[in-house]
């Protein structure tokens, strides 16, 4: 029954195979540029082009031009305050993190802000220092200088102090970073980051946070462990803190755990009340205020023995050349750090630009960025990117532009450079807390975990996996290793798709997968199979054995029982114990007939049939002579559809062409339908088709080549009952013959790409 009052449409043209279809329409050649054409057009420059790249180059000018003061300049600069508070916080706590004197956290939240000012594309974001990338250089750090040995053989170590040499190490791995970031973005590969799946990106987070909580935790603790980089580290870390542990200090217990409470109760209340309050309470510097006044005023350090921040001396130093020695060392170390810091700061890039409406520049980015830390890495900062909370400030307090970035900057500055002395006080303990409970966002995506396996089991191993092996093999390993299970993932999904077999739906053009319907009908002898994938070498062998199966038969296996038994026959009729009559083979002989065993010459079973010197064609659908048996072939049509089908490659041409040549030398006709033109112009230039595989088996649809099928072999519809027959008029317009109308009786009802014109279902009585 049709849907009362439902909506349709009625189409009426040609049938159409390929090469009908190309006679018929014309098509526009189009000349295709060749790699060199690129080339030259790449370097080619003019005037307008100039001026381009020069405002692509400094994004500044673009949005200088249209920078509203009256209506921005108050937002910006209650943004860059509010900013530049959290920014001087986080800068000293991440710069513990990197295993570095606290002071070069500040250079990192200053220098390369600086510059992102003038070449980044984002408005919103808040460069500095980044947890994850302050463990990786922590990591780096710790594996040249150890905090329990000497440092590595290393040219330019010597006069050094521990601490010079860390941040040696820190600016010279940076510096390599910011080279592969500007290398990229002048190669314009900001593509790149595409690799890196959100499911991945989310995984390698969470492990880089729960690495980040463990280092925190010496501090929590007022213990002295060792920086410890490598494989199993975090084991050999907890380790380490569960056999001291009975030496915790529990003055900085206390106050971590006070410091904890208070922030993550108020930037909860922050969240919930975000709406109502003008800008989010800055209560780490509340806190840190606190603690720094508490910690002076009791002569915490004196008293219970904390660890503090101590002397942070004022101003800036001067700077400094990368050692070569250790860029040759860091080398893995710097890819990791320049690709995560550059997906993580372009994540959250893209996230405001969409919700701010305004574009953003992958390549440009990469150049922002690469600048901003071989700049910083000059004056002894150390790697930059993004914080989410930090960025989440600018954006929330009303920040428009990077003018925003460039006032927090300033605050850091002024900290830098006149307020450093206050901060003396300050303990550890204070700065480990405000990193841990600046974890919360990221700890928080364990919760993906049971929705992905819910809805993709695949992106849910992908992230199980990035997050596992980042936790146990350390973030570098972990980040190579993950990519390499998220490239597992999408070999697996191409190399084994879900093939179907498709059968049409009852009074519609519609083609389904015959296990999600039931309202369905399959023409007699047809067989339509769809595959969802490009076709290559390593999914070629899946494709024919998923089609194998969905035929009954082994079209390979088919070819050589028939010409075996066509070897027999004949040999029997050379012998006269086989003779030809009008009712069939007669066997003359008293001797079963058996099957050939010589297996000589197999490469024969492969060709084509071969009847001569036969009185007549073998039927193989009729009884053949004694006890002669071939696997039966029961469909005669076979319909590929090629509507998923991207690529192919010269493995997977060469496997199809053979798997169409042993179709068709068993009498099966194959139809490909929905070619990508491409494939179809890959396919004649390497000599694809042949006296076999000819040209004419590819039709525009899958219905126009269901309708030649069934116009060609109508005893495909007879075997309907009448409950099922549906009287279709159609209208077909032949090249060589005038407009004309046949009423038929078939078993299905095709309406749209060959000419449909009106459908009635006879009702059952």
């Amino acid at each position: 029954m049709k849907r009362p009052a439902a909506r349709q449409y009625v189409v009426s043209r040609p049938l159409y195979s390929e090469e009908a279809f190309a006679e018929e329409h014309e098509k526009l050649y189009r000349q295709r540029k060749t790699i060199l054409d690129h080339v030259k057009q790449y370097f080619t420059c003019d005037a307008k082009r100039a001026k381009n790249a020069a405002l692509s180059l400094l994004p500044i000018i673009g949005w200088m031009k249209v920078y509203q003061i009256k209506e921005w300049l108050l937002s910006d600069i209650v943004s860059g305050i509010s900013t530049g508070l959290v920014a001087v916080l986080q800068g000293l706590a991440y710069g513990l993190l990197a295993s570095l004197p606290v002071r070069y956290g500040l250079f990192s939240a200053f220098f390369p802000v600086i510059i992102y000012f003038f070449f980044g594309t984002s408005r919103h974001i808040s460069v500095g220092p980044f947890p994850v990338l302050s463990l990786m250089i922590g990591s780096a750090v710790t594996r040249l200088v150890p905090d329990d040995g000497p440092a590595m053989n290393i040219t330019g170590f010597e006069g050094l102090t521990m601490d010079e040499q860390r941040v040696l190490v820190a600016s010279s791995v940076t510096f390599l970073a910011g080279i592969i970031q500007l290398a990229m973005g002048v190669l314009q590969m900001g593509f790149v980051v595409m690799y890196l799946s959100d499911t991945l990106v989310s995984g390698f987070t969470t492990a880089a946070a729960i690495h980040i909580l463990v280092s925190q935790l010496k501090f929590v603790f007022g213990l002295e462990v060792p920086g410890i980089s490598g494989p199993l580290s975090i084991i050999y870390t907890l380790e380490i803190i569960f056999n001291k542990i009975s030496s915790t200090n529990v003055c900085d217990v206390v106050i971590s755990l006070v410091i904890m409470v208070v922030v993550f109760i108020v930037k909860e209340l922050n969240d919930r009340y975000k709406s109502k309050l003008p800008v989010p309470i800055p209560i780490e510097v509340i806190m840190t205020v606190i603690a720094c006044g508490v910690s002076y005023g009791f002569d915490f350090r004196t008293r219970y023995g904390i660890g503090t921040v101590g002397d942070i001396p004022e101003g800036y130093e001067t700077p400094i050349a990368p050692n070569l020695h250790i860029i040759q060392l860091t080398a893995g170390d710097a890819v990791p750090l320049a690709i995560v810091g550059f997906a993580v700061a372009f994540s959250v890039a893209k996230v405001y630009s969409v919700k701010h409406d305004y574009a953003i520049d992958g390549n440009q980015e990469l150049i922002a960025f690469g600048v901003s830390n071989i700049f910083g890495a000059s004056f002894r900062s150390f790697a930059a990117s993004t914080a989410l909370s930090r960025s989440a400030v600018q954006e929330s307090t009303g920040g428009k532009t990077q003018v925003a970035g460039l006032l927090s900057a300033i605050i850091v500055m002024i900290v830098t450079l006149s307020v450093g002395f206050l901060l003396d006080p300050l303990p550890l303990s204070v700065l480990g807390a405000v990193v841990i409970v600046n974890l919360k966002g990221m700890l928080m995506q364990f919760r993906e975990v049971p929705y992905l396996w819910r809805r993709d089991k695949h992106d849910c191993m992908v992230w199980l996996g990035t997050c596992i092996l980042a936790i146990f093999l350390g973030l570098d390993l972990g980040l190579a290793a993950g990519l390499g299970v998220e490239l597992i993932s999408v070999v697996l999904r191409t190399q084994f798709p879900r093939c179907s077999v498709l059968v049409n739906i009852k009074g519609t053009d519609i083609y389904k997968d015959r296990k999600d319907y039931t309202d369905i009908y399959e023409p007699a002898g047809v067989k339509i199979f769809r595959i969802p994938s490009p076709l290559f070498f390593a999914n070629i062998e899946f494709f024919r054995t998923k089609l194998v199966e969905a035929l009954g038969f082994n079209p390979l296996r088919v070819l050589r029982k028939r010409n075996k038994a066509v070897r027999v026959i004949r040999k029997l009729l050379k012998k006269g114990e086989l003779q030809w009559t009008s009712t069939g083979f007669l066997n003359t002989s008293c001797k079963p007939i058996k099957d050939s065993e010589d297996e000589g010459n197999m490469e024969e079973l492969d060709l084509p049939t071969d009847f001569k010197d036969l009185p007549v064609r073998i039927d193989w659908d009729a009884e053949l002579p004694g006890n002669l048996s071939v696997p039966p072939v029961e469909i005669h049509s076979l319909i590929l559809d090629f509507a998923a089908v991207s690529f192919l490659d010269i493995s997977a041409l060469t496997g199809l062409k053979t798997l169409l040549r042993e179709l068709v030398r068993v009498e099966v006709e194959v139809y490909i339908v929905a070619c990508d033109p491409y494939i179809l112009e890959k396919l004649h230039d390497c000599s694809f088709f042949d006296d076999e595989v000819q040209p004419s088996m590819f039709f525009l649809t899958l219905h126009d080549a269901m309708l030649h099928i069934l116009e060609k072999h109508p005893e495909s519809t007879e075997k309907k009952s009448d409950h099922d027959m549906i009287i279709t008029t159609v209208t077909v317009h032949h090249p060589s013959v005038n407009l004309r109308s046949r009423d038929k009786n078939v078993g299905i009802c095709f309406c749209q790409a060959l000419a449909v014109l009106y459908v009635f279902r006879k009702k059952a009585n």
